[in-house]
């Protein structure tokens, strides 16, 4: 019967190891730029991509308030909100799978969500087409 507790211990190595192996990107993640394995749909003239993840908007709920710059936030103008550039930064943004892009000028503070990099205003995630998504994965070129 010492069979059995040498059983046990393979089959407890097996699933260890198991845990340990890394799994295929699902359709989803294949396209999304954060992923260090995809991608980047770019021309030797972008320059170089400053950020990649995913951006999301916000209009109507915060159209009037002030900003963390100061001015008001209009969701009609090309604006966006980032973590850490400085106000009056203008970046391009790239959606990296339509190819669509913006430029936008950095007026606020934000977003809070993890995994996002830049939040855009209505008129610029309009231009990009993510209105009807929410979310899409971005590339961002520093102008």
């Amino acid at each position: 019967m010492r069979l059995r507790p040498a059983l046990i211990l393979a089959l407890a190595c097996v699933l260890w190891l198991g845990g340990c192996a890394t799994r295929a990107p699902s359709d989803d993640e294949a396209g999304d730029p954060s992923s260090a394995s995809s991608p980047l749909p770019q021309a030797p003239d972008d320059g170089e991509v400053f950020e990649r993840g995913m951006a999301s908007w916000y209009g109507a709920q915060f159209h009037g308030r002030r900003t963390a710059s100061g001015e008001a936030f209009d969701q009609n103008e090309l604006t966006a909100a980032h973590k850490t550039l400085p106000f009056g930064t203008l970046v391009r943004v790239r959606h990296a799978r339509t190819g669509k892009e913006v430029t936008v000028r950095i007026n606020d503070r934000g977003p809070f969500t993890k995994g996002r990099v830049i939040d855009l205003s209505r008129a610029a995630a309009s231009a990009l087409g993510l209105i009807q998504t929410g979310v899409a994965p971005v590339l961002v070129f520093r102008q």
